[in-house]
């Protein structure tokens, strides 16, 4: 049996078709062709939180491989146990080499690199000495491994001969500037003479001479004397500025262009090894590191 709608029945419908949401004029404009607008699609499901965990160990990793990639191609930091170089480089200097700058192929113009020049401070490995092969058996000075840092005297073609303190390349005495100094411990700092002579203009490095410097004995010393040598192609003769206590190539000839690994750029940490010790490991970093020397040029 059909019944009526009552009024308030009535109502109800008139009021919800009055409430009703209707799309307005603009709305349907700007609506593509008139079109109720695409929905956007469903956000993607995220997987579970990463853990503390993962996330220091992808760091870890990300860190460790531009590190080994920095070292391989970029710098390299070595440290300098022996006093070839002193005082230009002390023992107990952190140095870190810019290896880019030397890198082997031609170089571009818009990149920071060039040819190896006389007066650079490099470090290469150490080539071994053919008149000495019993000193090559030390674990400290194995060829191919150990690293060595010298100043480029010589460059490929060059014509060298050595005349006690001068040294002669191509027929003019190289411009030096020569220090009088003496050694007072084997892993100290050479102590200078009070009268050092000024540097000229031309002399763009340091050279440190014993007062009571022995005669080279040519037999030890193949590479030096009165007899004139050239440098062959792709290699170049070093020397340390501490010439009287240095083994350089007048020792053991050349180093081969192959074996340079980068040009010492600064000190990043020295730490004094002839200050006593306190048995603190902690008090003498603080104590016996050399602050003043962090951040030094080597040039």
């Amino acid at each position: 049996m059909a019944t009526n709608p009552t009024t308030d029945d009535v109502t109800k419908r008139d009021t919800a078709k009055e409430t009703e949401t209707k799309p307005s004029a603009f709305s349907r404009v700007f609506n593509r062709n008139g079109h109720e607008k695409t929905p956007p699609p469903p956000a993607p499901v995220r997987g579970p939180a990463k853990s503390v965990w993962r996330e220091y160990f992808e760091s870890a990793v990300v860190t460790v491989v531009m590190a080994l990639y920095g070292m391989t191609f970029i710098v390299q930091a070595v440290k300098v146990p022996t006093g070839s170089m002193q005082n230009t480089i002390k023992i107990g200097d952190h140095l870190l080499v810019n290896k880019f700058i030397f890198a082997p192929g031609k170089s571009l113009p818009f990149l920071p690199q060039r040819d190896i020049r006389r007066g650079d401070i490099i470090v290469f490995k150490y080539p071994g000495n053919p008149r000495n092969p019993q000193g090559d058996l030390r674990d400290d000075n194995r060829p191919y491994l150990t690293n060595y840092v010298k100043r480029v005297i010589g460059l490929p073609g060059d014509r060298i001969r050595i005349k006690n303190e001068d040294v002669i390349v191509n027929d003019q005495v190289l411009p030096e500037h020569r220090i009088p100094a003496e050694e007072i411990n084997s892993k100290a700092p050479l102590q200078e003479a009070e009268n050092v002579p000024e540097r000229k203009p031309e002399e763009h490095y340091n050279v440190y001479y014993g007062s009571d410097r022995e005669p080279i004995d040519p037999d030890q010393q193949p590479y030096s004397g009165l007899q004139e040598f050239v440098v062959p192609e792709n290699s170049y003769f070093v020397m340390g500025d501490n010439r009287d206590n240095s083994q350089d190539s007048r020792f053991w000839g050349f180093v081969p262009r192959d074996l340079v690994i980068g040009r010492a750029m600064f000190v990043y940490w020295s730490f004094d090894e002839s200050a006593e010790s306190t048995g603190n490991v902690v008090f003498d970093f603080f104590v016996n590191t050399r602050w003043s020397r962090t951040g030094t040029l080597v040039k």
